[in-house]
């Protein structure tokens, strides 16, 4: 004895849900991990915009003391930024500088407060350059001067 027509759909029928069901899984997995790619990308993102710098200089007064230019950075971010040697590079003039040639006068600062990179003037010759600070990132500010 075989199956009437109404058992047969009720098979076809079955299968349908177990399809369906399997595949708006899929589509719930594949939407939710978007959306967490997404959350990540955006915080990510927001942790970007809330750091943020100026160098704020008198680009025609550069100070010199005890060897070494100070250039002042303000920290126009809402975080507290981390002013070191790991978090900052300097450039002068496309020119990336070692380790030992700068240092900032504290290891962070507060929004709102400036502190002052230190850069040896053996670094900087006379005449017209270009300061280029790359901080944590990759956000970075860059300052023509005259020395």
């Amino acid at each position: 004895m075989g199956f009437s027509l109404s058992g047969t759909h009720i098979v076809f029928f079955i299968a349908a849900v177990i399809v369906a069901g399997a595949v708006s899984g899929i589509f719930t997995a594949v939407t939710l991990n978007i959306s967490k790619s997404l959350k990540e990308k955006c915080e990510r993102l927001r942790d970007k915009l809330d750091i943020d710098f100026e160098i704020i200089n008198d680009p025609e007064s550069i100070p010199l003391s005890g060897g070494y230019y100070l250039f002042y950075v303000k920290n126009i971010g809402d975080k507290k930024l981390e002013t070191t040697n790991d978090t900052f590079q300097v450039f002068i003039d496309g020119n990336i500088l070692s380790r030992e040639d700068y240092y900032f006068s504290s290891n962070y600062t507060l929004q709102a407060d400036v502190v002052t990179l230190y850069i040896s003037s053996t670094e900087i010759s006379s005449g017209n350059h270009k300061l280029k600070l790359v901080g944590p990132r990759g956000v970075y500010h860059e300052f023509d001067f005259e020395v």
